[in-house]
């Protein structure tokens, strides 16, 4: 097992345990998207593996957004194509403070699919 995967076991299985990933959703049908940390230019889309650490991000910036959850196969069937097309990376766990993973779409999906 690689270094990537054994960083990303506990939200691998977690999602496959769920069948559900969480992200922030505002009223309007908008995802939160924010500058990457790690790559200059790139954008990053926030998600966790359960809603009460997706909801502990609701506050000021993102005070009008909800977490939400996302089908693990519509996010894999519909959502990584478009992400990667898009050159969105994914925040594993996002973090405000702190160190975050940012990991291509279609390597999150490789994870989660060979857990």
């Amino acid at each position: 097992m690689s270094e990537v995967n054994q960083d990303f076991t506990t939200f691998v299985a977690a999602v496959n345990e769920e069948t559900k990933i969480w992200a922030l959703q505002n009223a309007d049908g908008d995802w939160v998207v924010c500058d990457s940390a790690e790559f200059e230019g790139a954008d990053v889309m926030p998600i966790w593996s359960n809603a009460d650490t997706a909801k502990q991000f609701c506050v000021d910036e993102w005070h009008d957004y909800n977490a939400a959850s996302i089908m693990l196969e519509e996010f894999l069937e519909e959502w990584i194509g478009d992400l990667n097309e898009d050159g969105v990376l994914l925040g594993v766990e996002w973090q405000i403070q702190g160190e975050c993973a940012e990991l291509d779409a279609i390597e999150l999906a490789k994870l989660i699919v060979d857990a």
